[in-house]
């Protein structure tokens, strides 16, 4: 059964893991010192906070498969919709491997559909980017700026390189 994601990015993560706890009932599943997740079944949710220097608010919504039937059923579905897809494939992201495909709402609004398939030591990979909540993969595709990459590096007067493209 598949599960729906949310990913918020947050100012105070002890506060906020603190608020959510409550909110649920639950203690996170996984707690790092930049991120907490709660992979909740009532409501079904895999509700995810991380303090990595994006603007606060939600950062994207998304689809988790639990197995690679379902990835592939909602992969259909993606490729089916009008909009582009960028296929990130196998990719380590939130403290964990996964096999993942973004694609934006008509608002603008990023998705992302993914199968987890292992824990990881390190948030993520992918090139530093600076400020904003979105950034632009060559093909135009927004997607949140600290999904799937370090946290924003420190202003400096360089050109901020995009994500995960």
């Amino acid at each position: 059964m598949k599960r729906l994601h949310v990913h918020i990015a947050v100012e105070d993560l002890p506060r906020s893991v603190a608020f959510y706890s409550t909110l649920f009932a639950a203690q996170p599943t996984v707690l790092k010192e930049d991120y907490a997740k709660w992979m909740l079944e009532d409501p079904r949710v895999n509700l995810a906070i991380s303090a990595r220097g994006a603007s606060p608010g939600v950062e994207h919504l998304g689809i988790q498969a639990e197995t690679g039937e379902e990835l592939t059923e909602v992969y259909a579905r993606l490729k089916a919709a009008d909009a582009p897809v960028l296929e990130e494939g196998a990719t380590v992201c939130c403290y964990a491997q996964s096999e993942k495909s973004w694609v934006n709402d008509p608002a603008g609004v990023p998705w992302e559909v993914f199968h987890t398939v292992g824990e990881s030591a390190v948030y993520g990979g992918g090139p530093e980017i600076e400020g904003g909540r979105l950034a632009a993969t060559p093909t135009g595709m927004a997607i949140p700026a600290t999904a799937c990459c370090p946290a924003p590096a420190p202003k400096a007067e360089t050109t901020p390189a995009g994500c995960c493209g």
